[in-house]
């Protein structure tokens, strides 16, 4: 794997006595994130602690676009090295609920990251992945991973129609290859425009903000056509401050907002609003 130094200089990252390379393989570095929770003791503390201090452990991590978009036939990927938005998220939530489980391979982990990632846990091609974040809310709610908060938040309903991916067909390398899923995906979002979905607009986050949780998963509401949402990240706390632990964007690396999550907000113009889920204790 090369470098993302440059010059084939190795870059480390440091948490605690522990030391991150990108020359690691993800099983490595996945053996060392569970070092880490069995060092600091991570088993005993709450589901949403053990995620921000497994998202911590990411910080610095290159943001890598389409990180799960490969050629052929769809299959589980793993990349640690970089991460987008999601998959930052995805990687602190799956490692904590191993870890609270106590199931601390590299096996224990693809299998709870695929868990996770598909409908119903289940692979069965490109349109078993969950795609839309309200889909990826609601399908992790029913396999009890979390619970959507945002409508007990004071959250409104959320009227927006998702139909990006089965209308923009060649932004998407999979459904540009098989032509066949944009029925199947069109079929998706019918069935996700005909649940009750809830979102609180950004201009009423401040009147809740002390109700979110470290830990919680946010989806942020988009007015981007055909959109439910355009980023998502970690609820954190520092110094009383609830900010947003996160993959921001290409060129940056994963990094918490250097302001609180009502001004991170009112700062993106196109972002509208939250959805917030909230890890549950594994069983």
């Amino acid at each position: 794997m090369k470098s993302k130094g440059g010059a084939g200089v190795p870059v480390f990252l440091r948490h605690e006595s522990f030391h991150f390379s990108f020359f690691d393989d993800d099983a490595m570095l996945c053996s060392k994130k569970f070092e880490i929770a069995v060092s600091m003791n991570l088993q005993k503390k709450l589901i949403g602690e053990v995620v921000v201090e497994i998202g911590k452990t990411f910080l610095g991590t290159e943001y890598v676009a389409n990180t799960l978009e490969v050629s052929g036939e769809e299959r589980l990927v793993v990349n640690m090295h970089g991460l987008d938005c999601v998959s930052f998220y995805e990687n602190a939530l799956v490692l904590a609920r191993c870890v609270k489980k106590n199931t601390m391979t590299f096996d224990d982990y693809k299998a709870e990251l695929q868990f996770i990632r598909y409908r119903g846990g289940k692979i069965d091609g490109y349109p078993s992945r969950l795609h839309y974040t309200s889909d990826y809310m609601y399908d992790n709610e029913k396999k009890k991973v979390w619970k959507n908060v945002t409508k007990e938040l004071g959250g409104m309903p959320f009227t927006k129609k998702v139909s990006f991916m089965s209308t923009h067909p060649d932004s998407y390398r999979q459904i540009k290859e098989n032509p066949a899923f944009v029925s199947i995906i069109a079929g998706q979002e019918k069935e996700i425009n005909a649940r009750e979905t809830f979102y609180i607009p950004k201009e009423n986050v401040g009147k809740i903000v002390d109700k979110l949780m470290p830990g919680d998963i946010l989806g942020m509401t988009t007015d981007f056509e055909g959109l439910d949402t355009s980023h998502t990240g970690i609820i954190i706390r520092e110094d009383g401050v609830t900010k947003l632990m996160h993959a921001p964007l290409a060129g940056k690396k994963v990094l918490i907002s250097d302001s609180a999550l009502p001004e991170y907000l009112a700062r993106n113009k196109r972002q509208t609003g939250i959805m917030i889920a909230r890890p549950l204790e594994p069983a």
